[in-house]
């Protein structure tokens, strides 16, 4: 269980990628939860929009498929799985909140309760769709691990790892829907330049609805402070991995006997000349 795997300082953490099918949210939740029944982990990450399909025609059918945060049918048979596994499960669906849309993740802890992330850069169409979050990065702790969630396109600024890590965070999880290529590398620098372990989850496949296609790359990825491969998952297939981390090495900033990522900053002058 967690707390008997953190006082052994190992923690198992995962991640999933699928092929969802747009609007089967019951399917696309039993492919998962069939795929994921025979494994063991401690935290597992999900893809952003894993259950409801990324391409939506307009706000109105986002907001047929989307949940309110701690509800719905994708949320409630998750959170069996957190607690059946005692693991945090983090996910990607389409939030409703009032009259607002957003595109969200929700870190589901073992006794049910749960943290939502908002993302705070939308990519190209998701513009026409959702608000940009206004939840902030924040860390979440458990049993001594500290977390801390990003969604897909938030990769592209430097600045949202950085929080994360400057907050405290061991693991950064980044449920995603990837188009653009460059992100699994990417993230190796992400994880470099913070000393943290990142787990990126994605999806496969196309989705072509109203004279618009997207083509998801998947290439998910686990990687370790040191910018290191723990574990992949190819462009072309769906499944599980998973890597045993001691998350404490993550706690280490230290380059050289004289230099240490985050005393070594000097924030003063890195916004002198901002517009």
């Amino acid at each position: 269980m967690l707390r008997e795997i953190i006082r052994e300082t190992t923690v198992r953490i995962a991640v999933y990628q699928n092929q969802p099918v747009f609007g089967e949210i019951e399917h696309n939740l039993n492919r998962v939860l069939d795929d994921l029944s025979e494994h063991q982990f401690d935290l597992l990450v999900l893809p952003e929009l894993f259950a409801t399909g990324y391409l939506f025609a307009d706000s109105a059918e986002a907001a047929a498929l989307a949940d309110t945060a701690g509800e719905g049918v994708t949320f409630t048979r998750l959170r069996e799985l957190a607690e059946s596994k005692d693991a945090i499960v983090i996910y990607g669906f389409p939030e409703k909140k009032g009259d607002k849309l957003f595109n969200s993740s929700l870190a589901i802890l073992p006794d049910g309760g749960f943290h939502c992330y908002q993302k705070i850069h939308l990519f190209d169409t998701e513009k026409a769709i959702f608000l940009p979050g206004e939840t902030g990065f924040f860390v979440i702790e458990h049993q001594g691990v500290r977390i801390g969630m990003m969604i897909c396109f938030d990769w592209r600024f430097p600045e949202s790892a950085r929080k994360l890590a400057l907050a405290g965070a061991q693991i950064i999880c980044h449920p995603a829907n990837l188009v653009l290529p460059h992100c699994p590398d990417a993230m190796i620098t992400r994880a470099l330049e913070n000393n943290v372990f990142t787990i990126t989850a994605d999806r496969i496949g196309d989705e072509s609805r109203g004279g618009k296609h997207v083509h998801f790359i998947g290439t998910s990825r686990i990687i370790a402070p040191n910018g290191v491969i723990l574990a992949e998952i190819g462009d072309t297939e769906t499944g599980f991995r998973m890597v045993e981390i001691d998350p404490v090495e993550a706690d280490n900033k230290i380059i050289t006997a004289r230099n240490d990522i985050f005393r070594d900053r000097r924030p003063e002058y890195y916004w002198k000349d901002e517009c």
